[in-house]
């Protein structure tokens, strides 16, 4: 019994490889606007300058792919925070088809927003389908934790597993880096941010890896259970 959470994660992985191709062309199409997005200011709402940050940063799946800017989970995330009292600015920092290689190009400005508190660090996805190398993921996380911290950001990160297709050597070496980056900095840590929405089809857009709107509900409430204890109220 206690077997079937990790088969299911490493089945809806199984589906990541398998549409790995779409993602690729995804990441080209995405190039240009990255590169555009790198220097623009973020696109957040006016707000006052000393109101507490928290910054969604990771791939298509912060930024919401496929969705409306309301349904997009970071959005979701600034409705949970308002209803529960917490006065906190969601900033949406997504960039779809972004690996770990493409965040750390970015960070910089990311972190560069006024009065950032919080950081929700979602990326890894891209580089597993793309089979790139786990060591340099994680060099590529733990630089940008390294960044966050040395401007007193606190980061909640997302973890990915690989399926069993990518071989026993790459499983274990790709599984380890985020439990291990957790540990070693001390972090908040969601293992698996798709956990009860992967291999739903009721609850994922029609590439079967993207979440519609009712999966993103899901998801945001896993990514706000984790961060719930990383919340101070204004005094």
């Amino acid at each position: 019994m206690a077997r079937k959470p990790l088969i299911r994660i490493s089945s809806a992985l199984l589906l990541f490889a398998a549409c790995s191709l779409q993602f690729a062309c995804g990441s080209q199409n995405n190039a240009a606007s990255r590169d555009d997005r790198l220097n623009k200011p973020l696109a957040t709402p006016k707000a006052d300058q000393d109101r507490p940050k928290i910054v969604a940063f990771g791939d298509s799946l912060t930024a919401g792919f496929g969705l409306t800017e309301q349904e997009s989970y970071p959005n979701l995330l600034q409705g949970m925070l308002q209803k529960d009292g917490f006065d906190y600015e969601v900033m949406n920092a997504g960039v779809s088809g972004d690996t770990s290689l493409g965040g750390l190009e970015r960070i910089d400005w990311a972190l560069g927003a006024p009065n950032v508190k919080i950081m929700i660090l979602e990326l890894g996805a891209n580089d597993l389908l793309r089979g790139g190398s786990p060591a340099k993921m994680k060099e590529n996380l733990e630089t940008i934790i390294q960044k966050a911290k040395a401007k007193n950001v606190r980061v909640l990160l997302c973890g990915m597993i690989a399926p069993p297709t990518m071989g026993q050597d790459y499983q274990r070496e790709f599984n380890a880096v985020f439990p291990d980056l957790a540990a070693k900095y001390k972090l908040a840590y969601l293992p698996f941010l798709l956990e009860n929405v992967a291999l739903k089809k009721e609850l994922n857009q029609a590439d079967g890896i993207h979440p519609n709107a009712e999966g993103e509900k899901i998801m945001t409430a896993n990514v706000y259970a984790a961060l719930k204890p990383m919340l101070e109220r204004k005094q």
